[in-house]
């Protein structure tokens, strides 16, 4: 294993001794990249990342004592490592807990050695990464999802409603929708008309996603919407 000071430094998180070599392995042939240490659980975890200050960690969720949940929450908030989650799951309850806990990345234990390199590279760099089931179930949660600014005359009081599952870097489900029809092409005034909003609501919702998401223009916000699943090409 490399030290150089460019190489993107990784930590591996799995309870299967198993799938913590197969990763070492794979992860350790990509260019660039040094496996700096391996955790067997989730307080394991934090203590690795503390002490060896990785950049990027794939972080298995189901693991017996500290989860991957609360591995991640821990180390978001301890340091500025990007997580990328590498598991079995995707279903409602392992996906959204992880993305709210601070989660960059999401794969699926079926991910090809690829995949695994462009999560990494692209979580070191500051994006979002999703397997490309998470983006469907992302995109339905947005269908499903009320709209923030209606719910709490529609549904009564926050304390009496479920909360909404989080799309990525914190957007919230009318976001998201703006975001998908910027993508579609659609200008402010358009997405207005198409969502019985003013023009001035749009542009602050515009704003919120280009703050949220790190981009600078509508051509980005577009790139962005594709790489999360929430537009796609048309036939």
């Amino acid at each position: 294993m490399s030290d150089a000071g460019d190489d993107i430094r990784v930590l591996i998180v799995d309870d299967q001794r198993v799938v913590r070599d197969g990763l070492s392995m794979i992860v350790g042939f990509i260019d660039g990249v040094v496996v700096v240490g391996a955790a067997s659980d989730g307080s394991e975890a934090i203590e690795s990342a503390a002490e060896l200050r990785p950049d990027v960690i794939l972080m298995d969720l189901r693991m017996p004592g500290t989860d991957g949940v609360e591995a991640t929450r821990a180390i978001k908030a301890a340091q500025g490592a990007a997580v990328v989650v590498l598991t079995t799951y995707v279903d409602d309850k392992s996906l959204f807990p992880a993305l709210q806990a601070g989660a960059s990345g999401y794969l699926t234990k079926d991910a090809s050695a690829e995949q695994i390199e462009d999560a990494i590279r692209a979580v070191h760099s500051g994006q979002t990464w999703l397997d490309p089931v998470v983006q469907q179930r992302l995109v339905a949660a947005i269908s499903a999802a009320p709209d923030e600014d209606q719910s709490a005359s529609r549904r009564g009081a926050p304390e009496n409603r479920a909360a909404a599952p989080l799309l990525p870097d914190g957007l919230t489900a009318r976001e998201g929708e703006v975001l998908a029809l910027i993508a579609d092409g659609l200008s402010n005034g358009e997405i207005g008309e198409r969502l019985y909003l003013g023009q001035a609501t749009v542009k602050t919702h515009v704003n919120r996603i280009f703050a949220k998401t790190g981009v600078r223009d509508r051509a980005q916000a577009v790139r962005y919407a594709y790489r999360i699943g929430l537009a796609r090409p048309r036939d």
